[in-house]
């Protein structure tokens, strides 16, 4: 009897461990426990998690990493290795997927099929060939149009969120997701193939699930999208954040000169202009587009010469940047690269040469406003009003009517030039398009500005109406009262010219201009005792013309 209880229980032993599978020992080996920690070093949470790549790729749940400054993975040796970076996250199905600073590592493999209700499947906690979870698949649900989301007859032991959830061939079907409950029997896990999808795009900078971590976050693979978070990034990150994001793409892509030129530019801001060289250098040499590199080079020594002209560098002239663009254009004549050379030669104050390169523009695909504004700057600089004007109407003439909002400034511009030639109806005239298209945001200084120009053109109605403009805007300017006042007087509305002086020196009685136009209005209206005792304070005031004034009604 005895004989037959001791066969009995190797039998049940053979059993037991034929029903372990086999693959369980080795599969093993890619699952860790991961741990987060705050900047102070204070633990912050922990995870189980699986390698899923050789290079050191692994998944876990994504909430230890909130707030987390430094993160570590161990492995079921007890060996102790660094999270490098995040590779990406999705905060709604708590998985995150990162790379370990470790050599070679084993990873697990994903199965591609989805399972079926009823399915086996097996639960692998950290460090544990034993004692695995058995369970089945009461539900499976699609998310995202490729995904499973598992709802697993199964009662998860304790520290096994983030665990692989595995299939009877021993491929990883999905992540444990955190429980409600030790003690409950109906757990969930989210697809592993959904958690190996995530990455990070080139908008990633801004992601807010990304940015609530403190982990280094991975350059996306794409150079498409690694280029867009260069860019960015040059606006998102601080100067530290985004060196190493330069330094990064530089490694990841070294044969691509975008990081060199991006890193150029950083040391211009740092007036480190020999090391900018240098890397322009570099860029130049794995270029497969150098005259982009030679603009991009342009652009850094012309920014270099205007901004900092104080810190000395040699090598780097306005010369040289023109040459820079010069050669840009020797190798592929994009008509961008020739203006280039237009705004060197302006910077350098040599106007007769940028205005020629712009004139000669004219008939390329950059022919637009801004290009014959352009060229009418270098007239402006060279004191030639008509071919300033000319070319001032080719800009306005770049747009048809009823005009864009984009044209306002160009009116603007040309309103004031023809002031300047004393043509004050034509500038009247722009000035009224330019309200128009700007209506909402002009104050009382372009009121007074256009004032100005009406009552120079004697359309005197039209000048007070703005002038009144103006005070509505501005109440408190004793300046157009005292304008105000000076119209009133010029058309004969002596009786409203006393009312607005008046108003000027309550306004501003350190001031002469009140007094001026009241002690006027007085005397023209008759009231030449009134008015001579004004202009006497206008000239105890200062004003130049009281005493003339004074002398021509004392009479």
């Amino acid at each position: 009897m005895k004989r037959l209880y001791v066969i009995a229980s190797a039998l049940m032993l053979a059993i037991t461990v034929a029903a372990q599978p086999s693959w369980v020992k080795k599969a093993t080996k890619s699952v860790f426990t991961l741990k987060t920690f705050a900047a102070d070093g204070a633990l912050l949470g922990s995870a189980n998690g699986f390698y899923v790549g050789k290079g050191g790729e692994a998944v876990s749940c994504f909430a230890p990493f909130k707030g987390a400054q430094r993160a570590v993975v161990i492995d079921a040796a007890g060996k102790e290795y660094e999270v490098a970076c995040i590779l990406g996250a999705n905060e709604t199905y708590d998985v995150a997927k990162f790379r370990v600073s470790v050599g070679k590592t084993q990873p697990l493999t994903l199965a591609k099929s989805q399972l079926q209700e009823g399915a086996s499947v097996l639960l692998l906690p950290y460090a544990q060939t034993k004692r695995v979870p058995e369970g089945a698949i009461r539900k499976s649900e699609t998310f995202n149009v490729n995904y499973a989301y598992y709802t697993v007859a199964l009662q998860m032991p304790e520290n096994t969120v983030g665990a692989p959830l595995l299939n009877e061939s021993g491929e990883v079907v999905g992540l444990m997701q955190q429980p409600a409950s030790l003690a409950d029997t109906l757990n969930y896990a989210v697809s592993a193939l959904f958690a190996d999808s995530l990455k990070t795009t080139g908008l990633s900078i801004n992601d807010r699930v990304l940015r609530s971590t403190g982990i280094k976050k991975a350059l996306p693979d794409d150079l498409g999208q690694a280029q867009l978070s260069l860019f960015v990034g040059s606006s998102a990150l601080d100067s530290l954040a985004y060196t190493q994001l330069i330094d990064d793409f530089i490694q990841q892509f070294p044969n691509h000169p975008d990081g060199y030129t991006y890193r150029a530019q950083q040391y211009v801001n740092g007036s480190r202009f020999a090391d900018a060289d240098r890397d322009m250098q570099k860029a130049l040499k794995v270029a497969e587009k150098p005259d982009e590199v030679h603009y991009t080079y342009s652009r850094l020594i012309l920014q270099k010469m205007i901004y900092m002209p104080e810190d000395s560098y040699g090598a780097w002239t306005f010369d040289r940047s023109y040459d820079e663009a010069g050669e840009a254009y020797r190798i592929n004549p994009l008509p961008t690269y020739r203006q280039q050379q237009a705004v060197v030669r302006y910077a350098q104050e040599r106007y007769d040469e940028a205005g020629a390169i712009y004139e000669e523009l004219f008939s390329s695909s950059l022919r637009s406003p801004e290009l014959f504004y352009a060229a009418s700057a270098c007239k402006e600089q060279l004191k030639d009003s008509v071919g300033q004007l000319a070319l001032l109407d080719s800009c306005v003439a770049q747009f048809s009517r009823p005009y864009l909002k984009e044209a306002a400034p160009y009116l603007l511009h040309r309103s004031q030039l023809l002031m300047d030639m004393n043509r004050y109806r034509d500038a009247v005239s722009d000035m009224n398009d330019y309200e128009t298209l700007m209506k909402t945001q002009v104050n009382s200084n372009f009121y007074y500005m256009r004032f100005q120009a009406e009552l120079k053109g004697r359309l005197f109605q039209q000048a007070l109406d703005d002038i009144n403009e103006a005070i509505r805007m501005a109440p408190q300017s004793d300046l157009y009262y005292a304008e105000k006042a000076s119209l009133q007087v010029r058309v004969g509305l002596l009786d409203d010219a006393i009312e607005t002086a008046t108003t000027c020196i309550q306004l501003a009685p350190e001031h002469s201009d009140g007094y001026l136009f009241l002690g006027l209005a007085q005397c023209l209206k008759g009231k030449k005792d009134e008015g001579i005792q004004n202009l006497k304070k206008a000239g105890e005031l200062g004003d130049t013309q009281a005493e003339e004034l004074i002398e021509k009604y004392s009479k």
